[in-house]
């Protein structure tokens, strides 16, 4: 049997990093780990094709070539997934659907052939048992989660690891909170599953023997849900993996209470991790509390992100706008507190209510939705009809993007940033992506840039002050031009930078 593993093209989003990865000739941020994980589940004796329509494209000989067409994505990548479906079904290939997108909206799909839905550890096996009887059904789901120690390795020799910028791995499933607007507990549970340490010193010994140096994001939904488990078994592997080891930062998602073991962000920065993604949402207490985001509630968020920077871990953050019990105020509440933590990475959004979480079923309740959510966090886009006039919130959510983006409040916020941040004792080499990368940024936006004045300007303070740092503040100067580049043609509806 000859399966192709096809995943959909992202939209230009606040994620995708597409103006930024054009800096250093790559084409995606990461390949797709739940394909590459299917493909170490199906028969070994099968044939597979990884498809990353990020990547390259579905050739007619790649259609030609297949007799099943395995599909998964994300609800961002729904319209790429029915455009591929579609190329499929045209080809007479019969497609198998997975994934985040068909386990919320598959009935919206009525080309697809089967559905192998939740998690594939439970769902896949069934349906191949069907399949070799001639007796499959179209639908294949469980309310059950399954026992990741048993999920085998990613099949990364079916990624071309030269196309991206960074490798993704697993280690956790689900997250001990229960935030009304996420889904994560919707589709993986409150109880953090994890692997063995063994398994991922074995995933990371086969990127390694790949010749994989980069960034590694481990993708789990909250990596310090089981903290004890960290401390006392993955943490002391991967210090003492690293020891011998070049490269290969880490970096991965947490809640603000990290803030709270200084032993576990030191013992976090010695195996290597330099960033963690957290979602602050809003510092107005009362929209915490609406939302249920208690570890966030009755603490000094600025001071918690700046203890956390001080330890050696740069933070991104989620910030959303649109709660029932935000005022007029919010917005510039917002700007204050993206600016003051130094928070260089931001990330904000209307409030959008995923299918499937408490916050759409209370919305539908109140006859307040709308539709199907767009996926992309950061459109300026909601399926909910908001307590705030809605032209007032866009407006409003427009104006934060203004000014965080603007290239004077952007690289303030750097400069505040490499005040706090404690340089990482992991640095990776200077080699010639990085060289690349500054060459290029120095066309591009030292010269040509409307930020020209900020960028050499940052670039020279980081000389004199911090000059461990400078390629960080390359990456920084780069992601900055993505996000307005983003901004600009997507939320301002106009192409200047």
């Amino acid at each position: 049997m000859k399966a192709l593993l096809i995943y959909p093209e992202f939209p230009d989003t606040f994620w995708s990093f597409k103006h930024a990865l054009k800096f250093i000739h790559k084409k995606a941020a990461s390949p797709p780990l739940g394909l590459l994980t299917l493909g170490a589940m199906l028969p070994k004796e099968w044939s597979k094709r990884l498809i990353d329509l990020n990547v390259r494209g579905l050739s007619k000989k790649d259609l030609e070539w297949a007799d099943l067409a395995f599909i998964s994505g994300m609800v961002v990548q729904r319209e790429s997934t029915h455009q591929a479906i579609l190329r499929c079904k045209e080809a007479g290939i019969k497609v198998i659907a997975g994934g985040p997108l068909f386990t919320s909206e598959h009935k919206a799909f009525e080309e697809v052939d089967h559905f192998v839905l939740n998690e594939a550890e439970l769902t896949l096996p069934p349906f191949l048992a069907d399949m070799e009887k001639g007796r499959s059904k179209r639908v294949y789901e469980t309310s059950d989660f399954c026992d990741i120690r048993e999920t085998p390795a990613p099949m990364w020799e079916l990624a071309d690891m030269k196309r991206y910028a960074s490798m993704s791995i697993q280690f956790s499933r689900g997250c001990p909170f229960d935030c009304e607007f996420c889904n994560v507990t919707v589709l993986f549970g409150n109880r953090p599953r994890i692997k063995t340490a063994e398994q991922v010193i074995d995933e990371l010994d086969g990127l390694y023997r790949l010749g994989w140096r980069g960034q590694i994001f481990f993708v789990d939904d909250n990596f310090i849900g089981n903290k004890r488990y960290l401390k006392a078994q993955l943490l002391p592997r991967l210090i003492r993996w690293r020891k011998d080891k070049r490269g290969m930062p880490f970096n991965t998602e947490t809640s603000v209470n990290l803030a709270d073991d200084e032993q576990l962000m030191e013992m976090m920065v010695e195996a290597g991790f330099d960033a963690v993604f957290i979602g602050i949402e809003t510092p107005d207490e009362e929209g915490l509390a609406e939302c249920n985001k208690r570890q966030n509630i009755n603490r000094d968020l600025t001071e918690s992100v700046k203890l956390i920077q001080r330890a050696g871990l740069q933070v991104q953050g989620g910030f959303i706008v649109g709660f029932d019990s935000d005022t007029r105020s919010i917005f510039q509440r917002q700007i204050n507190f993206i600016q003051k933590s130094g928070i260089v990475t931001a990330m904000v959004g209307i409030l959008q209510a995923p299918a499937g979480t408490r916050l759409y079923k209370r919305m539908k309740q109140e006859g307040r939705l709308v539709g199907w959510m767009s996926g992309d966090n950061a459109d300026g886009t909601t399926n909910i009809i908001p307590k705030m006039d809605i032209a007032e919130l866009c407006e409003g959510y427009r104006n934060i993007l203004r000014h965080i983006y603007s290239p004077k409040l952007y690289y303030q916020r750097v400069k505040t940033f490499l005040r706090e941040y404690k340089a990482p004792k992991i640095e990776p080499p200077l080699d010639f992506q990085r060289l690349l990368a500054f060459v290029r940024s120095s066309v591009r936006l030292g010269v040509f840039g409307r930020e020209r004045f900020q960028y050499w300007r940052i670039l020279l303070w980081t000389i004199f002050r911090r000059p461990g740092l400078f390629p960080m503040v390359i990456t920084f100067a780069i992601y900055g031009h993505h996000f307005r580049k983003v901004c600009n043609l997507h939320i301002f509806k106009h192409p200047e930078v």
